[in-house]
C-alpha cells in the first residue's frame, strides 16, 4: 500500500504545483495596449497614400509599404496559429529558467531596426490576400481579433512556452513580439517615406 501511496502523492503535488497564472490588470492592459497602439501607428502611416507610392521601392530588391503590409497580415495570422500552438502544450514552470528575457526586451529586440534580418520564404509577400485594401483588411481584422481577446482571455499566458530562433518566450511575450513586430515594419514604412526619390503624391 505504501508503495502505491508515494508515487500518487508525489502526482498530487506536482499538479497542486501547476496553478494557472491570469492575466493580471497590467499586464493585459500592456498587451491591449501595444497591440492597439502600434496598429493605429500602422494606420496613421498609410492614411493618404497613393497606389504609386504604397508600391514605391527604394531598391529593385527592397519591400514596398504595400508588401510591409503584406507582411505583417501574414505574419499576424502566423502568430495567431502560434499562440494557439503555445497555449495548448502541457504548462511547464521548469521552462520559466529558458525564458530569460523581460517583457520589454522581447518588444526592444524585436522592434529595433538596428539589424535587418531577411525572412524566410513563406512570409514573403506573394499577392496571396489580393489587393492593398483586402490585405490591409485581413490584417485589421485579425489584429481586432487578438485585442478582443486579450480584453477578456482567462487563459495562463505564463506557464506555456515556446523555443524560438532567439530564445524560449512564453505565451505573453509571444504577444508582446507580435506587437513589437508590427512596429518594426511600420518603422520600414516611414523609411521608405522618408527616401529622396519618394513620389510625391
Amino acid at each position: 500500500m505504501k508503495k502505491l501511496v508515494a508515487p500518487f502523492a508525489v502526482l498530487l503535488l506536482l499538479s497542486f504545483g501547476l496553478t494557472a497564472e491570469k492575466l493580471t490588470d497590467e499586464e493585459r492592459e500592456k498587451a491591449v495596449g501595444k497591440l492597439t497602439s502600434t496598429h493605429e501607428h500602422m494606420i496613421n502611416t498609410l492614411e493618404g497614400l497613393s497606389e504609386e507610392q504604397l508600391d514605391y521601392k527604394t531598391t529593385p530588391e527592397s519591400w514596398s509599404i504595400a508588401e510591409c503590409v503584406e507582411h505583417l497580415t501574414i505574419s499576424e495570422h502566423a502568430f495567431a496559429e502560434l499562440l494557439k500552438t503555445t497555449l495548448a502544450t502541457p504548462p511547464d514552470e521548469a521552462m520559466r529558467a529558458a525564458a530569460t528575457m523581460e517583457d520589454d526586451q522581447v518588444y526592444a529586440m524585436i522592434s529595433s531596426r538596428e539589424k535587418k534580418v531577411k525572412t524566410s520564404e513563406a512570409f514573403e509577400p506573394t499577392g496571396k490576400f489580393g489587393g492593398y485594401q483586402l490585405t490591409l483588411d485581413a490584417l485589421t481584422a485579425k489584429r481586432t481579433e487578438h485585442i478582443e481577446y486579450l480584453k477578456t482571455t482567462e487563459d495562463d499566458f505564463r506557464n506555456h512556452f515556446n523555443e524560438m530562433p532567439f530564445g524560449t518566450l512564453d505565451a505573453y511575450q509571444i504577444v508582446i513580439f507580435m506587437a513589437g513586430h508590427t512596429e518594426r515594419h511600420v518603422m520600414q514604412m516611414e523609411e521608405i517615406l522618408e527616401d529622396e526619390d519618394f513620389p510625391e503624391e
